[in-house]
């Protein structure tokens, strides 16, 4: 079996104090790193404890590292190993579900979803399959996707929900939250006519919890989907099933927007910055303002700069759990 290359778990404040006292009296290298509390490496393993409480260790050092400092010292349990007697709902049959493009101007949204049951568990083990936001390579994303896709007796689809059927939907729902419960209604729905091939059935339909409340997604489900039960919870990512649906999605958005960026033989950067509202008006400069909308998500703020139109009011930021999901570009 191959040694463990990367692992995540989350910390107490306690124990990520006792934590940086182990690394700084082993001598790590400490570093800045973008929303992280600490981080810092040496030789074959590098250490990131993030604000959110999650810490993340990669490397080939990462296994020893598990084994001889961080169970024993912090977590004073032995993990590694035994994820599945001290968590059995990881080998439960279940739906995960995901997206990708919601923050992306260009391209279309993508949603996920993945069956998994404790073979398809098993035979990821070491396959380094977690959220797609913390995997940077397109290549990864592309490998991981296709290793996904041709697991036995795993079940996948997706909905790409392009530019044009994008706007049209948003247009009409007024709400990037009512899209998205749509889309992951969806893809319960084109999972469980699958059922067939599920074995054993899925106990449940795991998601991330992206609406103040979590009625808009209950509301959306349709006749097949309301056989299962909807799971919706901060971070669902951390779910094996969520994290190979998030992957499938990402996978799904980079390809079609390369093949976006074919189609009108001009880089369209991915994200909300700067770069991006310099390549939208620079796209409507050569293609005209009917063509972005065929491209882009136009309620973002960066299709009113590119076609030189007065910005929307900017709506009042409620924060998460109250508001949904808003966007600076909403």
């Amino acid at each position: 079996m191959k040694p463990l290359t990367s692992y995540t778990c989350r910390l107490t404040d306690e124990q990520s104090a006792t934590l940086k006292s182990c690394l700084e009296a082993r001598h790590y290298e400490f570093r800045e790193v973008p929303y992280a509390r600490f981080a810092a490496e040496k030789e074959k393993t590098n250490v990131v404890f993030y604000e959110s409480g999650k810490l993340v260790v990669q490397g080939k050092g990462t296994q020893e590292f598990v084994e001889f400092v961080l169970e024993p010292e912090i977590l004073k349990q032995a993990r590694l190993g035994y994820e599945a007697e001290l968590n059995p709902d990881l080998l439960l049959p279940r739906i995960g579900v995901d997206e990708s493009g919601k923050g992306d101007f260009f391209g279309p949204l993508c949603v996920a979803g993945v069956y998994i049951n404790e073979s398809v568990v098993k035979e990821w083990k070491d396959a380094g399959i977690r959220d797609s936001k913390n995997i940077s390579s397109d290549k990864r994303i592309s490998d991981l996707a296709k290793l996904i896709r041709q697991t036995p007796g795993c079940v996948t689809t997706a909905v790409p929900i392009g530019n044009e059927a994008y706007n049209r939907l948003h247009a009409k729902m007024r709400s990037v939250n009512a899209v998205l419960a749509w889309g992951h209604a969806r893809v319960i729905e084109n999972l469980m006519g699958q059922k067939h091939r599920m074995n054993p059935p899925p106990v449940r339909a795991i998601s991330d919890q992206f609406a103040s409340s979590k009625s808009v997604v209950e509301k959306a489900m349709m006749s097949l989907g309301r056989q299962i039960e909807l799971v919706q919870k901060h971070r669902a990512e951390e779910d094996l099933a969520v994290a190979a649906a998030s992957i499938l999605a990402r996978d799904e958005f980079v390809r079609r927007l390369a093949d976006l960026e074919k189609s009108y033989s001009m880089e369209l950067p991915k994200g909300a910055s700067s770069a991006v509202d310099a390549a939208a008006k620079d796209f409507v400069a050569k293609h005209g303002a009917e063509a972005l909308a065929k491209t882009a998500k136009m309620h973002f703020r960066t299709a009113f700069r590119a076609q030189g139109l007065p910005e929307p009011a900017k709506r009042e930021w409620l924060g998460p759990g109250q508001g949904g999901t808003q966007s600076k570009n909403n």
